[in-house]
C-alpha cells in the first residue's frame, strides 16, 4: 500500500492559505511567525512572572482564536467566504497587515531585552515610554491586532473574523493583566503615571 503524502499535506495546509490571492496573506504571517519565534531567544533574565494558571485568562481566547484563524475549521465545516476580494483588494490588505506587523516589530525592537512572551518583571526593568511606547502602551498588541483584523476581514470567512476578534480580546486582556502586574512591580508613581499619560492600544484616544 502506497503512502500518499499529498493527502496529509492537503489536510494540514489548505483553504485560503493555498488559494491565490489570499495565499499572499498566509505567506506574510508565516514570515512574521518565523522571525518572531527566531527572535524569542533575545530577552533579558526574568525576575518574576505571572503564574501559569492566571495566564489562562488571556491564553485561552488567543488559542481558540488562533485555531479559528487557520484554514482548517472553515474547510472542515465547508464554509465559504462572505465576500471575495480581487488581487488589488488583497494587495491593499497585505500592505495594511504588513504595516501592523512592522509597528509590532518596532515595539519589540524598542523594548529590547525587556520583551517577553509572558507577563514578566525583567532584571533592571524600567518603564519604557519613548518611540512607539510614547504612542500606545502596548504597540506590539496594537500592530498585531490591526494586522490580524485586516487579514481576517480580507479573507472574508466567519472563522477568520471571529478568530481575529478572539485573539484581539485575548491580547487586550493580557495588556490589562500586564498593567496591573507592572504597576505593582515598578510602582504606581512610575508605571501608573505612564498609564494615565499614554493610550493603551488605540492611538490618540484618552488614556484609560
Amino acid at each position: 500500500m502506497s503512502f500518499d503524502f499529498s493527502k496529509i499535506l492537503s489536510v494540514a495546509w489548505g483553504g485560503w492559505t493555498t488559494t491565490w490571492p489570499t495565499e499572499l496573506l498566509a505567506l506574510l504571517w508565516l514570515a512574521f511567525l518565523a522571525s518572531w519565534v527566531g527572535a524569542s531567544f533575545w530577552q533579558g533574565r526574568t525576575k518574576k512572572q505571572v503564574m501559569t494558571r492566571e495566564s489562562q485568562r488571556y491564553r485561552l481566547p488567543i488559542l481558540v482564536g488562533g485555531i479559528l484563524y487557520t484554514p482548517w475549521v472553515a474547510e472542515i465545516m465547508g464554509w465559504k467566504p462572505l465576500w471575495v476580494l480581487d488581487n488589488t483588494g488583497i494587495a491593499v490588505a497585505a500592505v495594511l497587515s504588513a504595516a501592523g506587523i512592522a509597528f509590532a516589530w518596532w515595539g519589540r525592537l524598542h523594548l529590547g531585552k525587556f520583551w517577553s512572551n509572558t507577563i514578566t518583571h525583567k532584571e533592571d526593568h524600567r518603564v519604557i515610554d519613548t518611540g512607539p511606547y510614547g504612542i500606545v502602551r502596548h504597540p506590539i498588541y496594537t500592530g498585531l491586532i490591526f494586522g490580524m483584523l485586516v487579514t481576517g476581514v480580507a479573507i472574508g470567512l466567519v472563522t477568520t473574523i471571529l478568530g481575529a476578534i478572539l485573539i484581539s480580546l485575548g491580547m487586550w486582556q493580557k495588556g490589562r493583566m500586564e498593567e496591573v502586574f507592572l504597576s505593582k512591580e515598578l510602582g504606581e508613581d512610575a508605571y501608573g503615571a505612564y498609564c494615565r499619560r499614554v493610550p493603551m492600544i488605540i492611538p490618540f484616544l484618552s488614556p484609560r
